[in-house]
């Protein structure tokens, strides 16, 4: 697992500093170029940012755009609410669980997918549907699964 380099990190928060309610923002940058937010990085801008350690692991736990643990570089999301799930939902993740060699909540060992199941994405009628990232793949047959991962490097 990469670390995060010190220096690189107070780039990212020396957009902020000085500044007030910029946590969240600061956390999701820091999200999106890592994946995760590390105890390092957490401590890191406590420090710089002089707000408690603890305030940043809440704000960090709170939200789902967030995690506290390495997320692979693309998030699928599988959507199991009611459309999908009698559409085949179900079928369609463990058609993808196969396929990443993965559960639902996990990363791949190469840390190229996490997987996770969403209880509704808010498009049932093109249901069931698989999110790679922020791209909606609807009325997704197991048969197309493996296609459309392949096209995420």
């Amino acid at each position: 697992m990469a670390t995060i380099e010190p220096s690189e990190l107070d780039q990212l928060i020396d957009k902020y500093v000085g500044e007030e309610g910029v946590l969240i923002q600061l956390l999701l940058d820091i999200q999106q170029e890592y994946n995760w937010i590390s105890l390092e990085a957490s401590k890191r801008i406590s420090q710089r940012l002089n707000i408690p350690v603890s305030q940043v692991h809440r704000i960090a736990s709170f939200y789902k755009a967030m995690s506290l643990v390495p997320r692979g570089k693309h998030l699928v999301s599988i959507c199991l609410g009611t459309a999908c799930h009698v559409r085949g939902g179900q079928r369609i993740m463990e058609k993808v669980e196969q396929l990443l060699g993965v559960k639902a909540g996990e990363t791949t060992l190469d840390r190229k997918f996490t997987l996770e199941r969403v209880n509704c994405l808010g498009c049932c009628a093109l249901g069931p549907v698989m999110v790679v990232d922020k791209d909606y793949h609807g009325k997704m047959a197991a048969a197309k699964i493996k296609e459309v991962l392949e096209n995420y490097d």
